[in-house]
Formats: structure tokens, sequence, C-alpha cells
């Protein structure tokens, strides 16, 4: 069995709810309006679900692309959003599976636990709703009702402003890479002693910030050497050089198989069948939990 923890497929009802809107996030037709971004042409082939259901893949998950800032709006305008997708993406056929999407700005954990009793594998989180103690303070009930549920957490790239002239990989080397980078130290040194029990995943191997340990132990940081066995990375964006560096670090268990389709594909780990088994099988197993494992095993 293969797995992939990270993919986005935008459904009929999420594209219409973004062409009712008026303000950005919107669509026009097929395109996308951001606020401090060109428009961006979308193909609509990139969310055709029958283009997902590729040889060797068993289980993709699938979310809203947390870019369009649509956790960060008003909760008035957030939530017919976030129910459009969740109405349509709780439908897909057998390969997929859901990470539930929430409002940031009003944070109801009772409405979670309601969303998340329909069959989602876990939740997904701005990374720019985390990255510092506020932030965490402010979801700690939504993280609550996850742990209670025993389903794991996944930290995305939020928003990201684009300035004029900056070239078109600028969001996806720069902000996103520090947003990641702030999550992944901000949930250690904050989110973590607070919620003990949470499983979570951290996109695109964290912003690599966990190869920063030698300058946390420099600075007078503490916990080289010791890893957080409910902490993972997966791997979406990188490739041989960088899973082998974060291997090395946090060891093979923590790290799982991601791609970010439509706009990455999943790299490959270079590192061996025992390795590749463990990433993209056995690692994010054990993440999504016994929930997501047995439905798995009968995929």
């Amino acid at each position: 069995m293969s797995v992939d923890v990270h993919q986005h497929l935008w459904t009929p009802a999420f594209v219409d709810a973004l062409r009712r809107r008026t303000a950005a996030p919107r669509l026009d037709g097929w395109t996308l309006h951001l606020d401090g971004e060109p428009p961006y042409e979308v193909d609509p082939r990139d969310h055709d679900p029958a283009r997902r259901v590729t040889p060797g893949l068993d289980l993709a998950l699938v979310s809203l692309s947390s870019p369009l800032g649509v956790e960060h709006l008003p909760a008035a305008e957030a939530w017919p959003i976030i129910d459009a997708y969740h109405d349509d993406a709780l439908a897909l056929p057998g390969l997929f599976r859901v990470w539930a999407a929430t409002s940031v700005t009003e944070p109801d954990p009772a409405r979670l636990a309601r969303d998340l009793d329909r069959g989602p594998a876990g939740l997904q989180l701005p990374a720019t709703a985390v990255q510092d103690p506020a932030g965490l303070a402010a979801v700690a009930p939504l993280l609550d009702v996850l742990t209670d549920r025993d389903l794991p957490l996944f930290v995305h790239p939020g928003p990201a402003a684009h300035r004029r002239g900056d070239p078109s990989w600028w969001p996806a080397l720069v902000p996103y890479v520090q947003q990641m980078h702030a999550a992944w130290y901000a949930f250690q040194t904050y989110g973590r002693p607070r919620h003990p029990h949470l499983r979570v995943c951290f996109a695109l191997l964290a912003g690599l910030a966990p190869l920063h340990s030698e300058r946390l132990i420099n600075r007078g940081g503490e916990g080289r050497g010791q890893v957080d066995r409910q902490t993972y990375v997966e791997t979406s964006s990188y490739g041989p050089r960088a899973i082998d560096a974060i291997v090395r670090e946090l060891g093979v268990d923590v790290v799982v198989n991601g791609s970010d389709l439509p706009y990455a594909t999943a790299p490959p780990t270079g590192l061996g069948d025992a390795a590749d088994h463990a990433i993209h099988t056995t690692n994010p197993l054990r993440l999504l939990g016994p929930h997501v494992s047995t439905t798995a095993a009968t995929i």
C-alpha cells in the first residue's frame, strides 16, 4: 500500500463558492484572484479526481489550499466555502480521504467536532495560524478536539503576499519556508507541552527546520537527539538530498510521503526499498491512526 498525505483537489461546490465571491479569494471562471498576487490561471484538469488515480497509489489525502487564505477570512465568509468543500470532498471515491478545514479567526471546537464526526482523517491548519504562542493558544481548543478523537493535525503553508517584481517561485521558497520553520519551533516550544498526545505532520519537511538543531544548541536550546515520535514531516517539493538530511537528523520513522499535487509530484527518496516502504506505507498509516489505517486496509 502507498499513501500520499498531501494533495489538493478543488471540488465543484468549492469552485462554485469561490466564484460567488466578489472579493479575494475568488474565481472568475478559472482565473484565481488573491490579495497581493497577480491573477493565476487554474487548469481545471488539475482538479479532475480521475486524473489522480495512478498505479501504485492506494490512498490520497486531499485538502483545500491554505495559501488561498480561506481559513483566515471572517468566519461568516469562511464557513460557506469550507462547508462546500467538505460536502463534496467527503463524497469522493475510496482512493481519497479528506483533511478537514476550519476557521482560525473564530475557532469553533463544537463545529469542528461535528465536521470530524462526518469522516475526515484529521485537520489541516495554515502555518500562519500556529507560528507563535498566541496562535497556538487560539487554536488549542481545536487541537483538544483532535486529541479526543485520536486524529492528527496537518500543518500547511498559509497565505503569502506577492511583491511586485518577485519571481513566481518566491512564495514557495521564502514565505512558505519561513512559515513552516516558525510553526515547527513554535509547536515544539509552546504546542507540544499543551498537547502531549497529538500527532502532527508538517508539510514540506517543516521548511527544513529540523536541520537547524546545531544552531539551536549553540544558542542555548535543548533537545537535539530527542526525536518526538508523534511529530512527522512530509516530503513534498524536496528530493533525495533534503530527505536524506532529515532522516539523518530525525530518523526515518517520522518521515511520510507527500506530493502536493497538482503543484508538484512525490519526490524519490533515494534511500532504498526499506526506507521507501516506511515513508510511503508504515509511517503515514501510523500518523493517520487506526481510524484511517483500518479503512485503508480494505481499499
